[in-house]
């Protein structure tokens, strides 16, 4: 893929306001803002325009995850206004709103966008959507303007990342192997996707993880100690949150492990191998790589010196 630019503007000069992003030759603009600014956010001129809109926060029910409302409006400040008041919708810290810079957006249009959104959010699976079920938005509109929205989408999926906002962006596609410790490397098609391995032959549990883009997934089917002998760490809310949401559940037949029921993303390596492990552990040491067996950070020394000496 060729690299492209994606202009942000602080409108007040900080990185916690107001963020307006725009792309090259893209006629979207998104304007984004936290809860505590909307007032300010819904008296600029973008936010009176016909568009779509996404409302962010953490889940009440499930804090290590996000949840999301995305909803669409022929003025999006009233929609947005309406929700504010709504206790249902209490969740929300962030609001994202996107329009166009030539007001060319119709109601048809953004009917599909919504949809498309939605849909889009719910395959992603990074957030818990208080939606319910997307809009139907079969024959909206004419094959030409349905190109022009998809386009459009393609454009807010590259936005909305750059702004924190990961709600559409795919999971790597990666299922757990249980032939050979080699065959998840094989079945990685990019140069930037590392598969991972962390066992103890001792407890018994052994997990498969991604590695692409800073980002750390632990994969459905792994497995991770069920009662571990130390009385503490640093992840363990995090562990008895997966384990109440049943993330994580005891394993058939019960053999004092638990098994991951979904894929699971973490911020490091550390939170992934510490959740398994039941204690604090540092996942940079821990995690192996598929296909050399090479600790993480053996591997990330290699590389950096490799391309330094190149």
């Amino acid at each position: 893929m060729k690299g492209r630019s994606v202009r942000l503007f602080l409108v007040d000069g900080t990185p916690t306001g107001l963020i307006t992003a725009e792309v090259m030759n893209w006629v979207g603009h998104v304007l984004m803002t936290p809860r505590s600014r909307l007032v300010d956010a819904l008296a600029r001129e973008e936010a009176s325009r016909t568009g779509v809109y996404i409302l962010l926060g953490e889940d009440p029910e499930n804090p290590t995850r996000t949840k999301a409302y995305i909803g669409e409006g022929d003025n999006i400040a009233n929609r947005i206004k309406a929700h504010a008041k709504d206790e249902t919708k209490d969740f929300w810290t962030r609001a994202c709103l996107i329009s166009s810079k030539d007001k060319n957006l119709t109601k048809a249009h953004i009917r599909y966008l919504e949809g498309r959104l939605i849909d889009k959010a719910i395959q992603a699976g990074r957030a818990d959507l208080a939606n319910g079920t997307s809009p139907d938005i079969v024959n909206f509109l004419p094959e030409s303007d349905e190109s022009d929205m998809e386009f459009f989408l393609s454009q807010i999926e590259v936005v909305l990342p750059v702004l924190g906002v990961d709600i559409l962006r795919e999971r790597p596609k990666v299922s757990l192997s249980t032939d050979t410790t080699t065959s998840l490397q094989k079945d990685v098609q990019s140069p930037h996707i590392l598969a991972l391995y962390l066992e103890s032959k001792k407890h018994g549990y052994r997990a498969q993880a991604i590695e692409q883009d800073g980002e750390f997934v632990v994969l459905k089917g792994s497995t991770a100690l069920a009662d571990p002998p130390h009385t503490s760490d640093g992840y363990a809310k995090l562990r008895i949150s997966l384990i109440e949401n049943n993330t994580l559940a005891s394993s058939e037949p019960d053999n004092g492990l638990l098994v991951f029921l979904q894929d699971v993303s973490f911020n490091s390596p550390s939170a992934a191998a510490s959740v398994i492990s039941g204690r604090n552990s540092n996942g940079r040491w821990e995690w192996r790589l598929m296909d050399t067996n090479q600790t993480l950070k053996d591997w990330q020394i290699q590389q950096l010196e490799s391309k330094l000496t190149d």
